[in-house]
């Protein structure tokens, strides 16, 4: 196995018994279902039941067929970066169903089909960073595009299982740029709705599951920016992502107390959730603030505090063309002991997925 030159080496954390069980080379890991792991190889969909994160068979589920120019550039490396090609996200419906991001369109799979059909054309932006499902059965994601002009910014919702797509908020024009994410909080059976980017655009919200209600929680600096949020039984765990300042891991408990935790070497865009630990990552952004070269993966709970735990250098390539260095962490409810991490524009492990085991 081969492990990037790093201080703290990827297949074993000394502290925290993280150990990686396994490394699987253009593959990544999208989203959780229970002990499902989905990921994606270009354009097919596979999963796995994760019992023993060291013997793990991957099974085809499905595949989208993209235009034929995606088709081709798939096929490299450095042409997929280069294109944003792929699976960007996914979210697993309670019927079993699945929605997804492709560039420039959602798609759905319902159960028992093989092949991603398209259900929404996206025409601002090439795709949402997230897409959520709600027990309900409601999917909902946010648009995401540069918008300099500051246009109203939509959050859309389907009921079908993604077979249509109705407008379930606006933002009105010059309120906010575009929307980071979108996550259902169990504990409480409401949205959280992160946004972006600058003085009062950058807003973490609560909505009702239907959007009867929504109210601003936090608004009006760059700590507000954030992406990566991970609901628990205690509170709100995001991280900042913001180019300007330094960026932090907060906790805004169930008493709306807001807690800076552990400061980080860089804008965040990923957490999730593995036991009684949440992990981020950090990704290699151009910025006067942030000029870390190494993507990095923090974990910590209240009682162990916060630490980094693993990094990865950024490789040669030129960021704003070929991808940030990031570690994307997937989505959704995972009830094993395993860290699955997809890593992009770094040494040694570019588009690869690794699992660690997580120790107590």
């Amino acid at each position: 196995m081969t492990a990037p030159p790093t201080s703290n080496p990827p297949d074993q954390h000394p502290n925290w018994g993280l150990v990686r069980a396994a490394r699987f080379p253009q593959l990544r890991a999208l989203a959780w279902s229970d002990d499902l792991l989905y990921a994606a190889r270009g354009y097919q969909l596979v999963r796995s039941r994760i019992l023993d994160a060291s013997a793990v068979t991957w099974q085809p589920v499905a595949t989208f067929r993209p235009a034929w120019r995606r088709r081709l550039s798939v096929t490299n490396g450095l042409t997929a970066r280069l294109f944003r090609d792929g699976f960007h996200a996914l979210a697993v419906l309670p019927s079993g169903g699945l929605v997804a991001a492709v560039p420039g369109a959602i798609v759905i799979l319902r159960p028992g089909e093989t092949e991603f059909r398209r259900t929404h054309t996206i025409t601002r932006g090439t795709r949402p960073l997230h897409i959520t499902a709600v027990p309900g059965g409601a999917v909902f994601w946010g648009e995401y595009f540069d918008n300099p002009s500051r246009e109203e910014v939509l959050v859309y919702a389907s009921a079908d299982q993604g077979a249509t797509w109705n407008v379930a908020h606006t933002f009105p024009k010059g309120s906010i740029r575009h929307v980071h994410n979108i996550v259902h909080d169990p504990w409480e059976n409401c949205l959280w709705i992160l946004t972006g980017d600058y003085g009062d655009e950058c807003r973490i919200l609560r909505a009702a599951c239907d959007f009867s209600r929504v109210e601003t929680v936090l608004q009006g600096n760059q700590q507000a920016r954030s992406v990566a949020v991970v609901p628990t039984e205690d509170g709100l765990y995001f991280s900042s992502d913001t180019p300007l300042e330094s960026n932090f891991i907060y906790r805004l408990d169930r008493r709306s107390v807001l807690s800076q935790l552990a400061p980080i070497s860089s804008s965040s865009i990923y957490g999730c959730r593995v036991g009684g630990h949440v992990f981020f990552s950090t990704m290699v952004e151009p910025s006067e603030v942030n000029r870390d070269r190494q993507v990095r993966i923090y974990g910590g709970n209240i009682s162990k505090g916060w630490r980094p735990l693993l990094e990865w250098r950024k490789d040669i390539w030129p960021k704003g063309v070929f991808q940030y260095g990031n570690a994307f962490l997937p989505d959704g409810n995972n009830t094993t002991k395993c860290l699955a991490v997809s890593t992009i524009a770094v040494e040694s492990d570019d588009m690869t997925t690794s699992l660690y085991k997580v120790g107590a």
